[in-house]
């Protein structure tokens, strides 16, 4: 879906009118001030609930066997310690 365009002063006048639309239709508004796009008014993104993540994990295939190694692997390498950038 596109973004509608309105004026900050439309969205000003109408702002009930545009966050219902944002809420219940899903649009995204772009605000124009003077020619130029200043912000986006958009719909919060879905967080998945504790059932959508079952079903994710029962519809997909699962991790192959060395998952959890590279997993562990990844997590060993990060540090917060401060590296000089290679030369």
């Amino acid at each position: 879906m596109t973004a509608t365009e309105m004026t900050a002063t439309e969205v000003a006048r109408n702002f009930s009118d545009v966050l219902t639309r944002v809420e219940r239709g899903g649009e995204t508004i772009e605000v124009v001030r003077n020619g130029k796009r200043v912000a986006v008014i958009s719909p919060v993104p879905h967080k998945p609930n504790g059932a959508a993540v079952l079903e994710f994990l029962r519809n997909n295939p699962a991790p192959d066997p060395d998952f959890w190694r590279d997993v562990q692997e990844a997590r060993s390498l990060l540090t917060d310690e401060v590296h000089e950038w290679p030369s």
